[in-house]
């Protein structure tokens, strides 16, 4: 983290606790160079939904502007500061929250569509993120009562041609060397 006064590079955490009702870190931090002390906070980054606005556009959820628009509303009212940081932090996890409650959904629906959204939600960086989710599905998948399994075979066998092997998701084309080690693969009969 760079120091805010005088820019250089290295400073030390003298000080870290939960804020925000556990959302967030509050660090108190020197700067190993100029010695000012500085606070920040540290919070987890999701991606966040559109918000639609009065005149029908579209823009992100801005946590700024909500603070800024209760910030109005309280104006000459006495709300201490903390109270609003707290209301503001419950309010922004709720939001947060929808995210995850898509992708409940999104999973007993799809569980493609639900690898494609928690790609994009979680930030997967890999293909090793991906068959981590994959694995997270098959375990969800296999402690599910035995009606849901049977209800699941059954939609997936009207929809898919493939649904002989459940077990493999085809997230990659096949390997075309493994088709070619077979007999017949030097070209004889």
């Amino acid at each position: 983290m760079h120091c805010p006064f005088c820019g250089h590079e290295e400073t030390k955490v003298n000080d870290s606790r939960l804020a925000g009702e556990g959302r967030q870190i509050r660090r108190r931090r020197e700067c190993l160079k100029c010695g000012e002390r500085f606070t920040t906070f540290e919070t987890a980054e999701l991606l966040m939904p559109l918000v639609i606005k009065g005149d029908r556009g579209r823009e992100t959820f801005d946590e700024g502007k909500l603070r800024a628009g209760m910030e109005k509303a309280l104006e000459k009212r006495p709300v201490p500061r903390e109270q609003i940081d707290e209301a503001v932090s419950r309010i922004v996890h709720r939001v947060r929250s929808l995210g995850d409650l898509v992708m409940e959904e999104l999973r007993h629906l799809d569980e493609v569509a639900y690898v494609r959204f928690a790609s994009v939600y979680r930030h997967f960086e890999d293909v090793e993120a991906f068959h981590e989710e994959i694995e997270r599905l098959r375990s969800a998948r296999a402690q599910a009562p035995p009606q849901l399994q049977a209800v699941r075979a059954a939609r997936h066998k009207r929809a898919s041609p493939r649904a002989a092997n459940r077990d493999q998701l085809p997230l990659l084309p096949p390997d075309p060397a493994a088709n070619d080690a077979g007999p017949g693969a030097d070209g004889k009969k």
